[in-house]
């Protein structure tokens, strides 16, 4: 009986938790009427820097997108979809919402070029990262998950795969086997997040968590397989020619500024500290061959501002855009091409 009201009352804080934020941000909302962009136009054409808008008013959260090298000078193209994580690549769009207010319910959603929806599937948890391939086939999305273990207080992540071309769906990376220094790995702890795929869409690289540690993994979505290459590398990214990954390195135990942006170099395996000396908590994109971009929150309101700096570890981080997050640039291949 004692676990029966110890969870009414964890689901009680939730409930009421949910109603808070849901107040905040209506409050913070309703505070402006200004729009993120100018309406009609949005083309997810290649070269296009496109990300979710973060300013208050009518349109927070919609995905806008403006030329790469123009961000600031631009006026956004506004979209109609709204979204809490998103990216962009050869026409497609993912998007991560949820629908309802006191209680919500998740769904990641597939739009083409015309923004017209092509899939639909609902998801568990609350959204945190998204990522396509270069090509726009493969999917794969992170959501916070509470309730998973009894073993494991507070939340835990849960990463999916969809195969766009073949409807094949991965609900969670747990399935696949796991390997450590060659041997195989189980724990009760396990849990996976931020994928990045290389160019044949069969490959790709994802964060594993347990027991206090993170590996690189590399994984095989035919084979249902994932190799630990490295310890300590969380949310990497791959860059367009898929010679290096920009991740988060845990650099202090200090919570406040535990992370520190780093390129590894998959040929040499060396590692190069970026010039972005804040703790950024997101998966940073590639602008382009030689730039990373990321997203800084506000101190004081629900949004957040990108950033981009150099990927050798020179220059200084500079303001890429105002009021955005989840930023990727459209790439140019066609769906399902090879």
């Amino acid at each position: 009986m004692a676990d029966n009201r110890a969870k009414i009352l964890i689901s009680s804080i939730a409930v009421l938790a949910a109603v808070a934020v849901t107040a905040g941000l209506t409050a913070f909302l309703g505070r402006s009427k200004q729009h993120a962009g100018v309406a009609g136009g949005f083309t997810l054409a290649a070269g296009q820097l496109t990300y979710r808008s973060t300013v208050q008013g009518p349109d927070f959260g919609k995905v806008v997108e403006a030329p790469v090298g123009a961000a600031q000078a631009t006026v956004p193209t506004l979209s109609s979809v709204t979204c809490e994580r998103s990216f962009t690549a050869s026409g497609v769009l993912l998007c991560l919402q949820s629908e309802g207010d006191l209680i919500s319910q998740p769904y990641a959603e597939i739009y083409d070029s015309s923004l017209k929806q092509t899939k639909k599937l609902q998801i568990a948890g609350t959204p945190n990262r998204a990522r396509l391939s270069a090509d726009g086939r493969m999917a794969s999305w992170t959501t916070f998950v509470t309730g998973d273990s009894y073993t494991q207080p507070g939340a835990s992540t849960r990463t999916s795969i969809l195969d766009l071309g073949t409807g094949e769906y991965l609900a969670s990376l747990e399935t696949f086997k796991a390997t450590v220094n060659g041997k195989s790995f189980k724990a009760v702890d396990v849990n996976y997040w931020g994928v990045t795929f290389t160019a044949d869409d069969n490959a790709f690289y994802a964060t594993m968590g347990s027991g206090g540690k993170t590996w690189l993994m590399r994984g095989d979505f035919r084979a249902r397989t994932l190799t630990a290459l490295r310890e300590n590398l969380e949310c990497p990214s791959l860059s367009p020619d898929g010679t290096r990954l920009v991740f988060k390195k845990r650099v202090s135990d200090d919570i406040r500024r535990p992370w520190r942006f780093t390129v590894l170099n998959l040929a040499t395996m060396q590692e190069t500290p970026l010039a972005e000396t804040r703790s950024v908590d997101d998966q940073a994109a590639w602008l382009d061959a030689h730039t990373v971009m990321y997203a800084v929150p506000h101190d004081n309101d629900p949004g957040s501002d990108l950033y981009a700096v150099p990927a050798d570890g020179g220059g200084a981080p500079r303001l890429l855009a105002a009021n955005g997050m989840s930023p990727s640039v459209t790439s140019g291949r066609a769906p399902g091409g090879g």
